[in-house]
């Protein structure tokens, strides 16, 4: 084994947003103070995310495969894989070639489809980019989806609320089939509460449910992701990975309104990151 793999290493394949808290600027904290060493593979360079008025933006698709080969030089090796926000259709590719090169059978792959929000792709994904996502799908071990994403990637009708436990175990089953052994579909509506329907293979789904805090901030689903992606190969149970995500995202909005921040500056998770272990 290579000297530079006698630690836990997760690679983060996502955008880097210096102002705005999301993406790799949240994960590589929290993968950190879990204490797995986070290696970022950056997808774009933004100064600040796409929810401001104006943002400085930098494609890195050209210079993804050079910097994948200099880790390959490395021999570096990775117990977990998460991947999030992909903006065209050859970076999708790109992470599946990623993919491909280091993914090993002891590793998780973690796959946020990040791919739109409240019954819409976003305008950046076109119908051959949704294909492409279904195929980077196959590769994941867990699979992240909202309830939107979640709708495109199964060809299902979307509906904000009324969903039936059945329904969503339809859902997820049909997610699992693509190729994830875990699904957690996340933000479900449900009243008050807002919910995660969780689907593990061979194992009784579960509905976890919080209730509902403010409104929807950015990067709240990187933060998700990074804590299930690390619980993964730290070897937390599923569930109980997915709760404690989820009660952790609820502190940092609580305390981000009575810090009186604006939606689009995320959470101020750094008030409780001493809590993460």
């Amino acid at each position: 084994m290579s000297e530079h793999n006698h630690q836990k290493k997760i690679a983060v394949i996502n955008d880097l947003s210096g102002f705005g808290r999301c993406s790799i600027a949240v994960a590589l904290p929290i993968i950190s103070v879990m204490k797995i060493q986070c290696c970022p593979l950056p997808t774009s360079i933004f100064s600040n995310h796409t929810g401001f008025p104006s943002f400085f933006f930098d494609d890195y698709t050209d210079r993804m495969l050079p910097y994948m080969q200099e880790w390959k030089k490395l021999d570096l090796q990775f117990s977990g894989i998460c991947t999030g926000f992909l903006g065209s259709k050859e970076q999708i590719r790109m992470v599946i070639r990623f993919l491909q090169e280091f993914g090993r059978l002891d590793s998780w792959v973690l796959v946020d489809p990040v791919m739109g929000d409240h019954g819409k792709p976003y305008a950046t994904y076109t119908e051959e980019m949704c294909q492409e996502m279904k195929k980077l799908v196959a590769y994941a071990d867990i699979l992240t989806p909202n309830l939107t994403e979640a709708c495109i990637l199964t060809d299902t009708p979307f509906r904000e609320e009324h969903w039936k436990r059945s329904e969503l175990n339809r859902l997820a089953a049909a997610l699992s089939d693509q190729g994830p052994e875990k699904v957690v579909i996340t933000g479900i509506p449900q009243g008050e509460f807002i919910a995660n329907y969780c689907y593990e293979r061979g194992k009784e789904p579960s509905v976890l449910r919080t209730h509902r805090v403010g409104t929807q901030r950015s990067g709240t689903g990187d933060i998700f992701s990074a804590i299930v992606a690390a619980d993964a190969v730290n070897g937390v149970p599923f569930q109980q990975s997915v709760r404690k995500a989820s009660r952790f995202i609820k502190k940092c909005i609580a305390r981000s309104i009575e810090m009186d921040l604006p939606l689009t500056d995320g959470v101020c998770f750094e008030e409780f990151l001493g809590t993460l272990k």
